[in-house]
């Protein structure tokens, strides 16, 4: 696997993963009624669209140099 694809797949499961914590942070806030997990859901939501945005970003990148097909 090169390092390319291996970027690529790091990002969409750091995505998965950001996702994921957010999902928790807002079940957690909804059982226990603490804000600042709300704050963190917010946050890891904000981080997921952002690591989708680079990855699309990386991607097409890669597909204008002619790196990856």
């Amino acid at each position: 696997m090169s390092l390319k694809v291996f970027h690529i797949v790091f990002i969409v499961f750091s995505t998965l993963l950001a996702l994921g914590v957010g999902g928790w942070c807002i079940w957690v806030d909804l059982v226990e009624g603490a804000p600042i997990y709300l704050a963190g859901a917010i946050f890891s939501f904000i981080s997921a669209l952002a690591l989708v945005v680079y990855g699309v970003w990386f991607y097409r990148k890669m597909k204008r140099l002619r790196i990856i097909t």
